[in-house]
């Protein structure tokens, strides 16, 4: 019988990304008008706001941390096509470990004043995948 060694892996070479641990699961919809109702009445999530200025609202799930954002679009992507939207502390230093790893992102941060910073990338599939930092100063937004 043939002994196998264990190597312990190499040390990472791009800096760690400081997650805060709120997560923030996007979904496009055609109307938010008709899918606050739904998440509300059906999933029992809580509005926490409503941006008609940005056709974006934000609900509250019963998963600590975990919100659902709703972001009003032309045309629903069909099955899938949630965006996971991790928190995370710097949102600069994760950009820099995102760049450091080569890894394809949709544009520069996105400022919303007051309210969050923003950055969309990709996985290696194409899923679109996002950072926010919150700039609220009360923790809530995603």
């Amino acid at each position: 019988m043939a002994s196998s060694t264990i190597t312990e892996a190499a040390a990472p070479t791009t800096p760690r990304i400081a997650y805060d641990g709120g997560l923030t699961c996007s979904i496009g919809v055609t109307s938010l008008d008709k899918a606050i109702p739904w998440y509300t009445d059906i999933l029992g999530m809580r509005l926490l706001y409503r941006r008609d200025d940005l056709a974006w609202c934000e609900l509250e799930s019963d998963v600590a941390r975990v919100n659902v954002g709703l972001s009003q679009v032309e045309s629903a992507g069909g099955p899938g096509g949630a965006t996971l939207t991790f928190g995370v502390v710097d949102i600069d230093a994760a950009k820099a470990a995102l760049d450091a790893a080569k890894v394809r992102q949709d544009g520069p941060i996105l400022d919303i004043p007051e309210m969050v910073r923003l950055l969309t990338f990709y996985d290696p599939d194409g899923n679109t995948l996002m950072f926010y930092q919150d700039i609220s100063g009360d923790g809530a937004s995603g």
